[in-house]
């Protein structure tokens, strides 16, 4: 079963209509003790990353989740903020994230470029990624896959090994990232159409028994 976590930030019907969508069985949960049977897990987050971070804390998840994603190694995808408390810190926070992937949490910079007056925060509507290696993710995919965008944070990822894909906004940042049982996006696939729906079935093709 798919577990689409519940704690307060997140678009998470959107996720699950889109899941049921293409045949896939799927459950938001708002206590952690619902996640022990879980498959994959699913960690959508908008908005702050400390108020995010803390949420996870007060409800119970931040400790099942550690127990399950690195001990256990259940699949997680992280989307959005979801993907950036996987990091070490942010800009936005006094408060660490998850700590799972070694990097931290930018917020988008132009000054030092020559065409900043075109580049507004936040990053939000569509945009291309660029894949800088092959993987099942995209399969039946275009090229430059499309995905919808809504953010003005960024992760800086310290082990480039780690980053799928790229999506350039002013500059290039990691819009696609995974670590082992550790995947991110920081689009949304839930509103990206056509290729956010070939983007989840491609994800969970590659996962047994979901």
């Amino acid at each position: 079963m798919i577990k689409i976590i519940d704690f307060g930030v997140g678009n998470l019907n959107s996720i699950k209509k889109i899941l049921n969508k293409i045949n896939l069985q799927s459950e938001i949960c708002s206590s952690p003790e619902k996640l022990e049977d879980s498959k994959v897990i699913i960690l959508p987050g908008v908005g702050n990353f400390e108020n995010a971070i803390k949420k996870i804390k007060s409800s119970g998840f931040y400790e099942i989740l550690n127990h399950l994603v690195i001990k256990e190694k259940k699949t997680i995808l992280g989307i959005c903020l979801g993907m950036q408390l996987f990091f070490e810190e942010s800009e936005e926070s006094t408060k660490p994230g998850f700590s799972w992937i070694n990097g931290s949490v930018k917020k988008f910079e132009f000054e030092n470029i020559s065409n900043k007056i075109n580049f507004k925060t936040p990053h939000m509507g569509w945009n291309t990624a660029k894949v800088l290696k092959k993987d099942f993710l995209f399969k039946n995919l275009d090229e430059k896959p499309r995905f919808y965008f809504a953010h003005s944070y960024h992760v800086v990822c310290k082990d480039k090994k780690h980053i799928v894909a790229n999506t350039q906004y002013g500059y290039d940042f990691c819009s696609i990232v995974n670590k082992e049982n550790i995947w991110g996006v920081q689009f949304h696939p839930e509103k990206s159409h056509k290729f956010g729906i070939n983007f989840f079935k491609n994800f969970f093709s590659n996962i047994k028994n979901v």
